[in-house]
């Protein structure tokens, strides 16, 4: 063995963790001059926020560089490891030191996964500024994180890492870190390297180890596209979230869809979780289609489709695929309208460039007396008090009485409806 070197047992992406602003790269909305966690790290006031954005992009890092500027002491909790029990030891711990006026900043990381109660139980020490608390997630935290600790909380957006950054740290990587420096490497493909990390920086530092480890007898280490696909035992399937591919594979799995093929659809569906496609960005994107594009002609799509985004959620890969082939086959094969699209589009044109006439007196709530005296809900017609339940009425401004919004499709269920509303009114007519 020509390099007989002591191999590190800690991986390279904590070896060369930046200790400080100086050393981090990227976010440059967060940690530039005069911006939010620059500020709060400069002027030493330790604020409790979530870090929300894709792997690899600085959350674990810019925490624990708050602690160490806030003189914190620093917890780190993975919600997928930890529970109530974790968390009562470390708000223990944090009432002790805030009796003594010491900080104390716990980081959890995917803080997304923790359920209601273990949201609930962070709430009364964050508000009381008993400790400092740093969620990381990767998913939105409108829908994951409970109102009350959100409202708690500053929210700061992580962008996916340019190139010019994931360049910066492999080359910061080669030239700071002890083990590597004292190779003589050469990165052949740097482009590609990135693109198989997906662009993140975690994954990039360690496909760069682990191919350096793989070529560490010879003299010269050469890190070339080949290597890269050795190293990984996988077929260069894999593309940049961030990029062009990205964009143009969920462009045809949903245009596939669209156009009933459940052939293409499964098809473009396994490029994207074979290239590392997060699931739950694929079962949310065929929520929106659900709506979009079969609507009401069936209207069980959208349960079908929340149901497989919520089951994705719980099960996870590699078994998500088997949910997510069964909703995308499902929804290639229902009949499609776009109705109820085409209908909110044409409203809200219509809102942003009509006058906001007034509601009708006849629909309006009239909770207290003085609004009865005004006119208010007098002559409203209650349907139920009419055969079929139904009875023609205006419920719309009088300026735009007779407007149309929704026109259902002569497709499936939504012509169903339309003829059964039809054949109603043609009863009613009778009356």
């Amino acid at each position: 063995m020509k390099n007989k070197r002591e191999i590190p047992r800690i991986p390279l992406p904590e070896r060369i963790r930046p200790q400080s602003l100086d050393e981090f790269i990227g976010q440059e909305h967060l940690v530039g001059k005069n911006k939010p966690i620059r500020v709060m790290i400069e002027n030493k006031i330790p604020g409790s926020l979530i870090l929300w954005g894709p792997p690899g992009t600085g959350k674990t890092t810019l925490a624990v560089i708050l602690a160490e500027a806030t003189n914190s002491e620093f917890f780190q909790l993975n919600a997928v490891s930890s529970g109530v029990k974790d968390l009562r030891q470390v708000i223990e711990k944090a009432k002790e030191n805030f009796l003594y006026n010491r900080n104390t900043l716990l980081f959890i990381d995917e803080i997304h996964r923790y359920n209601k109660s273990q949201q609930d139980a962070l709430l009364s020490s964050v508000e009381k500024g008993e400790i400092t608390l740093i969620g990381a997630t990767t998913e939105n935290p409108s829908f994951e994180i409970i109102p009350p600790l959100r409202s708690r909380l500053r929210i700061f957006v992580l962008n996916e890492l340019s190139k010019e950054d994931l360049i910066k740290i492999l080359n910061r990587a080669v030239e700071k870190d002890e083990f590597l420096s004292s190779l003589k490497i050469k990165i052949e493909n740097p482009d590609y390297l990135i693109i198989a990390s997906g662009g993140d920086a975690r994954m990039m530092l360690n496909i760069l180890e682990a191919a350096v480890l793989h070529e560490i007898d010879n003299e010269e280490i050469v890190i070339t596209k080949s290597l890269i696909e050795n190293v990984l035992q996988k077929k260069n399937i894999i593309y940049d979230k961030s990029g062009e591919e990205h964009y143009n594979l969920i462009s045809a799995f949903i245009k596939s869809i669209r156009g009933s093929d459940p052939d293409a659809a499964v098809y473009w569906l396994a490029r994207m979780l074979e290239g590392g496609e997060d699931p739950l960005f694929i079962a949310r994107r065929m929520v929106i289609l659900a709506a979009e594009d079969i609507g009401n002609a069936m209207p069980n799509a959208l349960i079908l489709a929340e149901a497989a985004f919520e089951a994705c959620h719980k099960i996870g890969m590699p078994e998500a695929r088997i949910i997510l082939s069964q909703c995308a086959t499902y929804l290639a094969s229902a009949p499609k309208s776009n109705a109820a699209y085409l209908a909110i589009q044409e409203a809200q044109r219509d809102v942003k460039n009509l006058p906001l006439y007034p509601v009708p007196f006849h629909l309006r709530n009239a909770p207290t007396k003085l609004m009865k005296n005004l006119g208010y809900g007098k002559e409203y017609k209650y349907p139920h008090d009419y055969p079929a339940h139904f009875i023609e009425e205006n419920y719309l401004p009088e300026e735009m009485k007779g407007k149309q919004y929704y026109r259902p499709t002569e497709n499936g269920l939504e012509k169903n409806l339309k003829e059964r509303l039809s054949s109603i009114w043609k009863k009613l007519k009778k009356y």
